[in-house]
């Protein structure tokens, strides 16, 4: 293939207990996914969920021995955290039903989603798409991705990030106001969902700002945990 100019390259994920990376092809997100983050947002209640997207070249990979640095964006003077569980899609679907939807499923990985806090809520005050508070450079840091094979599918365990080791979220998997096979249900209704597909399901209540210099340390159980620092640009 002939190209004006050289293709971007493909973004990737390392994969637990393998030497393949697992390329990714789109990024779904689920907003308000836990009671409680979506109390402290201003909503209650077991609302439909709804979607946004972050490109794939906002996803940083981060290895677990390292800590991964992270600038922050401009435009910005409220940048939040959002510790969430990520899900790969393997299989391809369109109008899935919940009890069908594991079988998409290649594995799991703890991400961040990284939101310009500020410029969200002057966007949705006024009605508009979320893409400058939501899908920006950097804004998707995800660990490596455990294998169905691995570890089957979590059902239920702890969620937690710190910030400078104190506490900010913390809550399980299990409290998801939808479930993960009834987002990929609801999502497959939009989108025919396709191999290299992530999901971010939601974060649980606690977030927070943070500043150049603050270390982000997340968390799933059986996921294991990511370093991420924030430094200024």
């Amino acid at each position: 293939m002939n190209y004006v100019i050289p293709p971007a390259p493909v973004v990737s994920l390392p994969i637990v207990g393998s030497d393949q990376r697992f390329p990714i092809r789109r990024v779904y997100c689920v907003g308000r996914n836990y009671v409680e983050h979506a109390q402290e947002m201003g909503f209650s209640g077991r609302e439909a969920p709804f979607f946004f997207m972050k490109p794939a070249d906002a996803v940083i990979a981060c290895p677990r021995d390292a800590t991964t640095e992270i600038a922050y964006p401009s435009l910005t003077k409220n940048y939040h955290h959002e510790v969430e569980l990520v899900v790969a899609i393997g299989g391809r679907g369109r109008n899935v039903a919940a009890a069908d939807a594991a079988r998409l499923i290649y594995g799991y990985a703890l991400g961040l989603d990284m939101t310009r806090r500020d410029l969200q809520t002057a966007l949705r005050a006024k009605g508009q798409p979320w893409e400058l508070a939501k899908a920006f450079d950097q804004s998707a840091p995800i660990g490596p991705l455990y294998p169905v094979s691995r570890i089957g599918h979590p059902q239920a365990g702890s969620i937690w990030l710190t910030v400078n080791d104190e506490q900010r979220q913390m809550g399980r998997i299990e409290h998801m106001i939808w479930s993960v096979t009834e987002t990929i249900s609801h999502l497959s209704r939009y989108f025919e969902l396709k191999p290299g597909d992530l999901i971010f399901t939601g974060t649980p209540a606690g977030v927070g700002p943070i500043v150049a210099g603050d270390v982000l340390r997340g968390g799933i159980d059986g996921l294991g945990e990511i370093a991420v620092q924030c430094v200024a640009a």
